[in-house]
């Protein structure tokens, strides 16, 4: 069993950045892929980006490439995403979710956190 909380959500403006945390704890946190997930009102569940047990590759939806980095640490069993260049559309819910295999499909995840709201004013 793992637990996932997520931090780090809020308003921010247009062009402005934020960092997100995926706090982790329960089973050992290196042996999963991890990855970032986000829900917009009214619309699917969608990828963000993910990141191997090692962090030694890392993959991004189209709509974050070049302005999101997912990163994690695992000595503190923590994984993060830094948003750059935040636009209106990135108004979601993200959600963090550990997998044991490497997946931008979310069936294939096995946990999951409670999400933090990120709202982008325009």
């Amino acid at each position: 069993q793992v637990e996932l909380v997520e931090s780090g959500g809020g308003l921010v403006q247009a062009g402005g950045s934020l960092r997100l945390s995926c706090a982790a704890s329960g089973r050992t946190f290196s042996m999963y892929r991890m990855g970032w997930f986000r829900q917009a009102p009214g619309k699917e569940r969608e990828f963000v980006a993910s990141i191997t047990w090692s962090g030694g590759y890392t993959f991004y939806a189209d709509s974050m490439k070049g302005r999101s980095s997912i990163s994690r640490e695992n000595t503190k069993n923590t994984m993060y995403l830094q948003m750059n260049s935040l636009k209106p559309e990135d108004t979601a819910v993200y959600y963090c979710a550990a997998a044991t295999m490497a997946s931008t499909r979310q069936n294939d995840y096995d946990y999951w956190g409670q999400g933090t709201q990120v709202t982008v004013s325009s």
